[in-house]
């Protein structure tokens, strides 16, 4: 399929949320031709070196924050489905590609409840300590998958990049538990170095 391609120093994961201000000339054509025709776009991650990676995820704009005079917008999209990047080419209006999703339902088939429970509790303990130690009641964390909960947190950029990039839903669980164990040992770390001074 062909897809309107934006390049961003950003990663959007399916199920995330991600505000974005439109203010380039050809993202603004690009996003009003994404409203008009209530079709998605395609976000691939371009790192700091320049490179734009080969996959990356449809987003789809579900809210419109603000519209400017100039034609600026701010708007908040949702991720949908990863795709692999099979040829870009820049179209009269913005740049696009051809584009092969990835079916997410394939990976789903297999499972580690070890590597699931690891991340979903990680997750949870992430909650208690930034939330001034409440239990998360109001999360249902059995059902979602690794994209589901990863949504839900802010991670590091090479890190959504490489959950993207796997294929395996028990490695994206093993991953992502290795990554929310880290955010929670750094909270920790800020806690009682909050805590020292306090003291001092």
């Amino acid at each position: 399929m062909e897809l309107p391609i934006f390049e961003l120093p950003m990663v959007i994961l399916p199920g995330e949320l991600l505000p974005l201000h439109i203010f380039e000339e050809r993202y603004k054509r690009m996003i009003g031709h994404c409203l008009d025709s209530a079709e998605p776009f395609g976000i691939v991650f371009r790192d700091e070196e320049g490179t734009a990676h080969r996959i990356g995820c449809t987003a789809r704009v579900t809210e419109v924050l603000e519209r400017f005079d100039d034609g600026r917008m701010n708007v908040v999209v949702t991720g949908e489905q990863p795709f692999r990047v099979l040829e870009r080419f820049e179209e009269a209006d913005y740049p696009a590609g051809e584009v092969e999703p990835i079916d997410l339902r394939e990976a789903l088939d297999e499972e580690d409840p070890e590597a699931a429970d690891m991340a979903r509790q990680a997750f949870s303990e992430l909650v208690k300590r930034v939330s001034g130690g409440q239990s998360p009641e109001d999360l249902d964390l059995e059902a979602e998958d690794s994209y589901g909960i990863a949504a839900r947190v802010e991670l590091p950029v090479e890190t959504k990049q490489a959950l993207l990039e796997q294929r395996s839903e028990p490695e994206r669980m093993r991953m992502l538990g290795n990554a929310l164990q880290a955010l929670v040992a750094a909270v920790a770390r800020s806690s009682e170095i909050a805590e020292r001074a306090k003291m001092n």
